[in-house]
């Protein structure tokens, strides 16, 4: 390893503030041992070394993330059976989950293959000969027998018993080493010879030379028998030079070994793993665990029962068992590089260490040795684990800790004079740090500022936060930070709604209420407050939102600022929008136009068109809505006008039934909403309008994917209502019905309280309810939602269209079930609602697949299969179609043409990936016998037929219902499922 100084000569001497404020250089240390891997060592109660920093009770959550990982070895093991050559090396740091997935892959490995395991084991400098080879051994023998063994080993057999005593006295004499490397590759082969043989190791990190030569050996003379290793082994902590890294690069240039490589989990990984352990975790929390853990999965395992406290003490023993294992001059630099939550420059390390060159490179060397510090591409020193610098941080004293981050501080003020240095966040925390809370407060308003203007919004809310906590601590703080409080507490509502801590930015805004008197106060802060207030709310989906508005307005009699009164009417028009009062909608976005047209303010006027295209076209006003988005986009002249265009455009597409073009629009702003560093705000909605159409379209692994990763955001709630529900129907999509129901009792009491003042929730809430029937087979329970929809008081608007579509669906499945008048009935109200909408939201491709599913005519059917195909047509009814038309013809007696239909059916199904579909197609197949496989024979079908016969007799039921539920097709054949036989007549 190069270090920086090496590159570019000796350092410059440090400023004597800084040398002076820490405790002076130790002595130069003597001879160090090699460094300490994570965790130690000590046997199970079986006699089974293990590694003390994992857990000795294996987790019980699901292993998550590492599927690829897993069809690498699974796709090894197939080629080492089939003879190739197949040897595997998983890599990666410690607590990565490398004994996990051999967890994994052993269990599903065992059904095929004989599995041998071994463990390197750590007994400090002198490792254990042939560690792994006994229990590998032990193994062999017992999937051989005495007698296979025996024979197979020949006269080589009595070299076994030098690494198993249980064999018998040795002849040590008699005994070589290549008779002991033959005699274990001609067992490997034996055991072979009956079925697959894995062999997996562990810890090669760990391995002797013995072991390693073993191992080079049996590579190649095993290759071809049906054997595969697997050698797990955290590469980063292989000294250069040592044996280890010498095998593994001969090994790997060989082309004996194939790497995979693990590596941290992403953040869908770790929540899923999270909810796995200690189910659902709140955003901020999430954030946190994310934030310390770094997706080391271990970390992750030990902080998920207390994301936000201090490190448990067996992860802190754990954390600091290496550190403690350095040398004096390597402690010093590790102390000194904990105070930094970012890395250290080489020239700032050196100035605070003030050690010679030679001794700091060598602490820098050993540090980086033992895996604590890694030395980065920009001369820097950074931790490998944020929790190893928490840990060391938190071992400071109290008087170390505050002088070492004074001297921080101090180095870097020097530092901060250069152009372009923004060093603002640095001197913020350490200045806090050394509780100089005066130099703090200035610094983490600049801070915040900087962040703030580089859409680093998590970050400014943090400074913005740290400011607001030293701001009693400092006399006359507005002077010292150059801005009042009330401003202070306005501008970080702001950043915090714009992080997506929306209970943050509510409480903030309330305090700076508290300090305002609206009869003497400047109402022009006053008003603003009140309608970030409201803001505020809207987000949380909590009610309140429109009146706080209204009182804004009122406030501003007499007051001279339009711009002021057009945000102000704009937003109380959304609100007015999203509650179904349309026509207020309208009137009130007119108004902020007509202010805002007046002002020459273009984005005011990009908003109110906005607002009002949306409302007409949920009053039915189609042609009238798009020619607003139109006039909305060529007024959005800011980031703000433009999102919200991005936002309310894809939505209204959507429920257009134009879900291609939704997707576009709403990809489009997630970009936009990804520069502007509002992806988990602004760009969470824009998510849930992509995977919305997406689940719609059929392309649900894409819709997961995206929710997957959304869910990782902290986000405001009201956004997070929509985005659940989402995923509750993908999840019924996918016959994960199960979860979907947990889901909905968790969020039905928020999407109640929400729905009476947005509208659109409860149209979300009816979806999914009926998504879970619908997944669930429920026919009847789905029926119920549509009606009571149906009897809902109040206007429909646009999200109407689509109900009344699935609607649709249900009556195909109550006709499935044989309840003939019920489904009659609905399809009548159904079809009643439908004309009553305005023809602007009856999208004509959907009126005709609608009629076809309510009326359940072969001929209506027929024609609507083309419409079905069309790209925007939701893919669920190019199913629910054929399958309506392919019951119908097996009861005409139509056998081929319904073949044609069933087959088409179960293909679109089975592409898509609904789960109830692919079942319903199935049983259809089976019951009719147009599956494809052999028909059963006659006395077979007939028992089947006066089985259920019987059944339908014990249920009361009269021969006419009989004969309804049982229809008999030209060539009977057994029924299986009620449902799939029942007649759609």
């Amino acid at each position: 390893m190069t270090l920086p100084r090496e590159r570019r000569g000796a350092r410059a001497s440090a400023p004597a503030s800084a040398r002076a404020s820490l405790p002076a250089p130790a002595p130069t240390p003597g001879p160090v041992d090699g460094p300490e891997v994570l965790g130690r060592t000590g046997p199970d109660v079986g006699g089974r070394w293990h590694d003390e920093s994992m857990p000795l009770i294996a987790p019980t959550a699901e292993m998550v993330g590492r599927d690829a990982e897993l069809g690498l070895l699974d796709a090894a093991l197939r080629r080492a059976a089939a003879g190739e050559t197949a040897s595997v090396l998983v890599s990666g740091e410690a607590g990565i989950g490398k004994t996990r997935l051999l967890r994994e892959f052993r269990a599903r490995a065992e059904t095929s293959a004989a599995v041998f395991t071994g463990w390197c084991v750590d007994y400090g400098a002198t490792p254990a000969p042939y560690a792994p080879l006994p229990a590998i051994l032990r193994g062999v023998l017992a999937e051989l027998g005495e007698e296979t063994t025996a024979e197979a080993a020949g006269p080589a057999r009595a070299a076994l018993r030098l690494l198993l005593p249980e064999l018998g006295p040795v002849d040590r004499a008699a005994v070589t080493p290549d008779g002991l490397r033959e005699a274990i590759a001609t067992l490997l082969e034996a055991a072979a010879a009956r079925r697959p043989v894995v062999v997996l190791i562990e810890d090669l990190h760990w391995a002797d030379d013995a072991t390693l030569a073993m191992l080079s050996f049996l590579l190649r003379a095993v290759s071809g028998h049906g054997v595969l290793f697997v050698l797990t082994c955290r590469v980063d902590e292989v000294r250069r030079g040592g044996a280890v890294r010498s095998f593994l690069v001969e090994a790997e240039r060989a082309r004996l070994l194939d790497r995979i490589a693990l590596g941290r989990l992403d953040p869908v990984a770790v929540r899923a793993m999270v909810e796995a352990l200690s189910g659902p975790v709140d955003d901020a929390v999430f954030t946190r665990l994310l934030d310390r853990s770094e997706g080391v999965p271990f970390f992750v395992e030990e902080l998920s029962c207390n994301a936000l406290g201090p490190l448990p003490e067996s992860l802190r023993d754990v954390l600091l068992a290496r550190f403690d294992r350095l040398g004096d001059d390597a402690k010093r630099v590790v102390r000194i590089a904990s105070a930094s939550d970012a890395p250290v420059p080489h020239e700032l390390l050196a100035d605070l260490a003030a050690l010679p060159d030679e001794r700091l490179d060598e602490g820098i060397r050993e540090a980086a040795a033992a895996a604590i510090l890694a030395v980065r591409p920009d001369d820097s020193y950074g931790f490998r684990h944020a929790l190893l610098r928490e840990a060391v941080h938190d071992d400071l004293l109290p008087g170390e800790r505050a002088r070492l981050h004074r001297a921080y501080a101090e180095a870097l003020e020097i530092r901060a004079a250069a152009p372009g240095a923004c060093l603002e966040s640095a001197l913020a925390y350490h200045w806090h740090q050394a509780h100089d809370a005066p130099r703090a407060l200035a610094a983490s308003i600049g801070a915040m500022e900087r962040s703030k203007a580089s859409y680093a919004f998590s970050t400014a809310a943090r400074f913005g936060e740290l400011a607001l906590e030293l701001w009693d601590q400092v006399p006359d703080a507005a002077a010292a930070a150059g801005i009042d409080r009330v401003s202070l507490l306005r501008r970080l509502g702001s950043i915090l709604r714009n992080a997506g801590d929306g209970e943050r930015a509510l409480a903030v805004v309330n305090l700076a209420l508290d300090e305002v008197d609206p009869a003497t106060s400047d109402r022009g802060v006053y008003v603003r407050l009140l309608r970030d207030k409201a803001l505020y709310l809207q987000n949380l989906g909590r009610p309140g939102a429109a009146e706080l508005l209204a009182e804004a307005l009122a406030a501003m009699d007499g007051l001279d600022d339009d711009r002021l009164r057009a945000s102000v009417l704009n937003l109380l028009a959304g609100r007015h929008m999203v509650a179904a009062r349309i026509d207020e909608a309208i009137e009130t976005a007119d108004a902020a136009y007509r202010i805002a047209e007046r002002l020459g303010d273009h984005s005011q006027m990009s908003i109110a068109a906005n607002t009002r295209a949306a409302s007409r076209v949920h009053r039915g006003d189609v042609e009238g809505g798009l020619e607003d988005y139109r006039l909305s986009w060529q007024r959005a002249t800011d980031d703000s006008a433009r999102l919200r265009y991005y936002v309310n455009y894809s939505d209204v597409l959507h429920h257009l039934g134009r879900h291609r073009e939704a997707v576009r629009v709403a990809e489009e702003g997630i970009a936009r909403a990804r520069t502007l560093g509002v992806e988990r705000t602004t760009g969470s909605i824009l998510t849930q309008n992509v995977a919305e159409p997406l689940l719609q379209l059929g392309e649900v692994d894409r819709a997961e994917q995206l929710l997957a990763r959304d869910l990782t955001f902290r986000t405001h709630r009201i956004f997070r209502v929509y985005t659940m529900a989402t995923r509750m129907r993908v999840l019924a999509w996918r016959g994960r019905i199960a979860e979907a129901r947990a889901l909905l009792a968790e969020w039905r009491e928020t999407m109640a309280a929400v729905a009476p003042f947005e509208r659109q929730v409860e149209y979300s809430l009816l979806s999914t309810e009926l998504a879970i029937h619908l997944g669930a087979g429920e026919a009847e329970e789905a029926a119920a939602v549509i009606r009571r929809f149906l009897a809902a008081d109040g206007p429909l608007i646009g999200h109407a269209s689509r109900l009344l579509l699935e609607a649709g669906w249900v009556v195909s499945a109550v006709r499935a079930d044989g309840r003939m008048p019920d489904a009659a009935a609905l399809a009548e109200s159904v079809r009643t609602a439908w004309a009553a909408l305005p023809p602007g939201l009856r999208p004509e491709g959907w009126s005709v697949v609608l009629t076809a599913l309510l009326d359940g005519a072969p001929d209506v059917l027929r024609a609507a299969l083309p419409v079905t195909d069309e790209d925007d047509m939701p893919a669920a009814f190019r199913v629910v179609v054929r399958l309506d038309l392919a019951r119908r013809l097996i009861h005409d007696g139509e056998r081929a043409e319904a073949a044609s239909a069933l087959s088409a059916a179960r293909e679109i199904a089975a592409a898509i990936g609904n789960a109830r579909l692919q079942q319903e197609a199935d049983e259809l197949a089976l019951a009719s016998g147009l599956s494809g496989e052999p028909a059963a024979p006659a006395l077979a079908e007939l028992t089947a037929r006066e089985s259920q016969v019987l059944d339908l007799l014990a249920e009361g039921l009269s021969n006419r219902q009989i004969g309804e539920r049982l229809f008999i097709s030209v060539r009977p054949s057994a029924c299986t499922s009620r449902r799939s036989c029942a007649s759609s007549a």
